[in-house]
């Protein structure tokens, strides 16, 4: 078990999350690896509420998680991560556990001038985030852009060459 479904949101944990990925994904747990919110009581209070009914939820540092994953605790059930870059889940693959399936949702438009590959209507790729995807892909995690269950996926290997 452990990894059952990752995604990539810069809001990570909302309404389209909650009600349309986290059932689809068929994970136990919610699990939300961001350093700025796993330190902030008040942004974690209202991630905690979202939480769809019947799954638990994690919100923890990034060096929690990997702790976390060396040390198995997760073997034992399913986990949908939600990160906002692509380089968590690098590291979570350089310390051997799988991803077998990213969705790269919304992520934060470049700023004007900003070197970036638009790869969906919400989705954006600045140079190091290609490489951490190239990375991903080179693991075997199977990579998509779509927003929502009811689009179409958009493959990202043309945007990995």
């Amino acid at each position: 078990m452990g990894i059952v479904l990752a995604r990539i949101d810069n809001r990570l944990l909302h309404g389209i999350v909650a009600t349309q990925w986290a059932g689809r994904s068929g994970a136990q747990r919610i699990m939300i690896i961001d350093d700025t919110v796993a330190n902030n009581e008040l942004t974690k209070a209202s991630m905690k509420l979202a939480r769809p009914t019947g799954m638990a939820i994690s919100i923890i540092t990034e060096e929690t998680a990997l702790n976390n994953f060396k040390a198995g605790k997760y073997n034992d059930h399913t986990v949908f991560v939600l990160v906002k870059k692509p380089e968590t889940l690098v590291k979570l693959t350089e310390i051997g556990v799988r991803v077998p399936e990213l969705v790269v949702g919304g992520t934060v438009k470049p700023a004007e001038g900003e070197e970036a590959v638009k790869i969906s209507q919400r989705a954006f790729a600045k140079p190091d985030d290609i490489e951490a995807y190239k990375k991903l892909k080179a693991s075997g995690t199977k990579m998509y852009a779509q927003y929502v269950p009811a689009d179409a996926e958009i493959s990202m290997d043309e945007f990995l060459k």
